[in-house]
């Protein structure tokens, strides 16, 4: 079954991944392109809309990205959002000019209740603006349903051919009715079902893999991360024992987490695939050995990770299919050309010069971080897993300030380990970006058991972020952090000092190195 779709054409905003997660968050599939995708191709997909994005140029300005009448021609309904509503006015032959007052941040205004894409919405609602342009005058045709004191224009329609527009941002959540404005256009403009269902996704693409794959061998780099071990499920569930996913343990993980994956995964786990760990823990240490600087251990511990994935490969033998970890998000930014290069954690480093394969399968690249979580809960894979916190590629070896060594390896484990139980026990651990414990090379004297002491000290980390492009420290009860604290001096020889960050992001960065 064909699904239903909304199409969100990118003219260079900062918000285009989000305005797609919000349309799908009204259970309708929503997919991003470039603006100039061709009209062809836009017919070809037949959306039952369109979504004009923001952007930072002036329409009227040489160069700025640009569509022609045809795409308003095309009986699909559209919504412009910012830029996209001033492309709809200048295109259509409205005024768009610099404003004399420009409008940034949380804004009340007034809008026609009698509009449908503001049905159930108060009649003067706060709304994010961000603009210094705006519509002087709208095209001929078209009736203004939202104005600010200084914003004439802040929403437009023409109900008649179906086309609709906003100054201001629907798809961020400083705007307080977006998502009934965004659901009004999905549901009572583009008269959609709402037939995107995380159950219906993993039902088809396991049937699509299987069909996909026949007879043939598949192969998977196992990280026991969200990501890989969704598309490790989906693939089990579709081709059986004709998977092997490699789990390279590399002993920068955290404590006792490759034991877990095993659990899961591994013989005595409820999957059904060939399931094979590598245990190369000295070998990592030993490349590792003497080196301190931190973008030098991030490339030997990827590249090791190659060379022991390409030996276990040749083991194998040759194979029919490579699987990745690859989500949405990487699709969109090399998709239109914002990123030269997939994210290095989802193309394994580069993976396919090394392994003889014919072709790669990325069930996963339809999905946000969010929807495959989701997939992972339906797919029934545990939660410890699915809400697994974020965990950098090199492991442990960028929260060891300076040479990683065994040692260093079990203090950071051990002290992390008592971090995030004390932080679950307080019940805090679902109300926070990510949390950490990471070893400083700081060493400084203490007194144990009227003993003098020269010891490590312990930098615990905690952050609230929505997205991990800025983030701020979180301000944790003193009594919890005085229990952590206690608890690691006295529990993880070597150290006798804990610290904790209290810097955002910037400028610092989340993790230590």
């Amino acid at each position: 079954m064909e699904k239903e779709m909304i199409i969100v054409l990118d003219f260079g905003g900062q918000y285009n991944q989000l305005i797609a997660r919000r349309v799908r968050e009204c259970n309708v599939y929503c997919e991003v392109h470039p603006y100039s995708m061709e009209l062809e191709k836009i017919k070809e997909m037949n959306p039952k809309g369109i979504i004009f994005t923001g952007g930072p140029n002036s329409v009227y300005a040489d160069g700025a990205p640009r569509c022609g009448k045809e795409i308003f021609e095309l009986g699909i309904p559209i919504l412009g959002i910012c830029y996209g509503s001033q492309l709809m006015s200048y295109v259509l032959g409205g005024s768009v000019k610099t404003a004399p007052v420009s409008e940034y941040g949380k804004t009340e205004v007034e809008v026609n209740k009698d509009s449908v894409l503001f049905s159930d919405v108060c009649e003067k609602t706060i709304c994010w603006m961000s603009h210094t342009d705006y519509i002087e005058r709208a095209p001929e045709g078209f009736q203004v349903t939202a104005h600010t004191p200084v914003c004439p224009v802040a929403a437009m329609e023409n109900a008649e051919k179906q086309l609709y527009a906003v100054q201001f941002h629907p798809e961020v959540m400083h705007t307080q009715e977006g998502m009934k404005m965004l659901s009004n256009f999905v549901y009572q403009v583009c008269h959609c079902k709402g037939d995107w269902r995380m159950e219906s996704f993993v039902e088809n693409t396991i049937r699509q893999i299987r069909e996909k794959v026949g007879k043939g061998k598949v192969l998977c780099a196992l990280s026991g991360g969200v990501d890989s071990s969704v598309a490790a499920v989906l693939l089990s569930k579709a081709v059986g024992k004709q998977l092997t996913c490699v789990f390279v343990d590399h002993g920068l993980l955290r404590k006792n987490e490759g034991d877990e994956v095993e659990a899961v995964f591994g013989p005595e786990g409820p999957y059904d695939l060939n399931f094979i760990r590598v245990n190369a823990q000295e070998r990592f240490y030993g490349k590792l050995a003497g080196v301190e600087e931190p973008e030098r251990k991030r490339k030997i511990i990827g590249e090791e990770f190659i060379r022991v994935f390409e030996e276990e490969a040749k083991k194998i033998g040759s194979v029919d299919f490579l699987v990745q970890g690859t989500i949405y998000p990487d699709v969109i930014e090399s998709g239109l050309g914002k990123s030269a290069v997939i994210k290095s954690h989802h193309n394994v480093g580069g993976l396919p010069d090394y392994v003889d394969f014919k072709e790669i399968i990325e069930p996963l690249r339809l999905l946000f971080k969010d929807e495959v979580r989701r997939a992972g809960l339906e797919l029934g894979i545990p939660e410890h897993l699915v809400y697994r916190q974020p965990f950098p590629g090199p492991g442990l070896g960028i929260r060891i300030i300076g040479e990683v060594t065994a040692e260093k390896v079990r203090i950071v484990q051990d002290a992390d380990a008592i971090y995030r139980e004390e932080i679950a026990r307080a019940g805090l651990d679902k109300g926070l970006g990510q949390y950490f414990a990471a070893l400083t090379n700081m060493r400084s004297v203490g007194v144990m058991g009227d003993e003098r002491t020269y010891d490590y000290a312990i930098a615990l980390r905690a952050v609230n972020t929505a997205d991990f492009m800025t983030a701020e420290a979180s301000q944790l009860p003193w009594e919890v952090l005085g229990v952590v604290a206690s608890r690691i001096v006295n529990e993880v020889k070597g150290v006798n000092r804990v610290l904790f960050d209290c810097t955002g992001k910037p400028p610092a960065t989340v993790e230590f190195e």
